[in-house]
């Protein structure tokens, strides 16, 4: 890991020797390599050696279940380097999930995954969440999904933990956890009533939009340089709903106790358990802006028969 870990901690010495690259990455090629890496049919030419290389310098442990990069982009050039350590001027630190990348798709293709974690990303902060900046780079017909890291501030490195390590979770215990742990936490921690209320709105959203990918490791915490934790945006907020899924078949963490069937009148009850005085009005907003999903569909190119499947799972309460 060395230095290329998230959050500020790092591991010395480094098992291996890696420099940073101040060389501009030629996205398609990446892509292209990646694919042929995970399909098992890599190529020895010198190029495709070169975007190996620059495979092993933007790879991160952000983990999940697409493939990632840690990259540099300069939002005046468009310039996209490897972001695993010190950015050069005019370069932020963000993260990169490939489009038409994975072992289930078929090679070149796409399936509209970035421009739906795009579209999500529009219909959460209109439902008044607190998300870092997403945008999205196209090449080739791919749309990549981009996010900026909330664990840096320029160079400066932030602590952060997930809500599985702050709380001693498995992340992989299926029907075991609950949104009431998050709020038990933040209650402990000391956040105050904006985190709660913000919790409780993402909690809302999930139900709602079909977020069932849910689990404790997608709720993080980040550390001020007080020393004090606060509420880490949110991250990861995407259609995530498939009845033939072992994960998504239903939520990972359950509201008042259920895992499926959530309503109105559950997301009450965990408001009432935890203070939340505006939980209608939240209720209200977070509807209002995923009643509108068909329109950040169109704005970001989702296809049109996709988007409608995708709503039919939303669920307005």
């Amino acid at each position: 890991m060395g230095k290329r870990s998230m959050g500020a901690l790092e591991f010395k010495p480094s098992r291996t020797r890696v420099t940073s690259s101040r060389t501009a990455i030629d996205l398609s090629r990446l892509v292209e390599v990646a694919r042929r890496s995970l399909s098992g049919d890599f190529q020895t030419d010198a190029m495709s050696e070169a975007a190996l290389n620059q495979i092993i310098q933007v790879g991160t442990s952000a983990g999940g279940a697409r493939a990632k990069a840690a990259i540099a982009w300069n939002p005046d050039t468009n310039e996209i380097r490897a972001g695993q350590f010190d950015v050069a001027p005019g370069f932020e630190h963000w993260l990169l999930k490939f489009d038409g990348v994975g072992t289930d798709l078929a090679l070149g293709s796409s399936q509209d995954y970035g421009r739906i974690e795009m579209a999500y990303y529009l219909m959460a902060t209109t439902a008044g969440i607190t998300m870092s900046p997403c945008r999205l780079i196209e090449e080739n017909g791919r749309a990549h999904f981009m996010t900026k890291r909330f664990d840096r501030d320029g160079n400066r490195k932030i602590h952060m933990t997930t809500l599985c390590a702050m709380a001693h979770l498995d992340y992989k215990q299926k029907a075991t956890h609950d949104y009431a742990q998050f709020f038990m936490v933040i209650s402990k921690l000391g956040l105050g009533y904006l985190a709660m209320e913000e919790t409780f709105r993402r909690m809302t959203f999930n139900v709602m939009a079909a977020n069932c990918d849910d689990h404790t490791k997608n709720h993080s915490f980040i550390m001020a340089e007080s020393g004090s934790w606060q509420l880490a945006p949110a991250y990861d907020v995407t259609h995530a709903y498939s009845p033939a899924s072992e994960w998504t078949h239903q939520h990972l963490m359950s509201v008042n106790g259920k895992f499926v069937g959530i309503t109105r009148d559950d997301l009450l009850a965990v408001a009432n358990r935890f203070g939340i005085g505006t939980a209608k009005k939240v209720i209200h907003e977070v509807g209002e802006a995923v009643s509108n999903w068909m329109e950040f569909a169109r704005e970001t190119g989702v296809d049109h028969n996709e988007a409608s499947k995708i709503k039919s799972h939303h669920i307005i309460l």
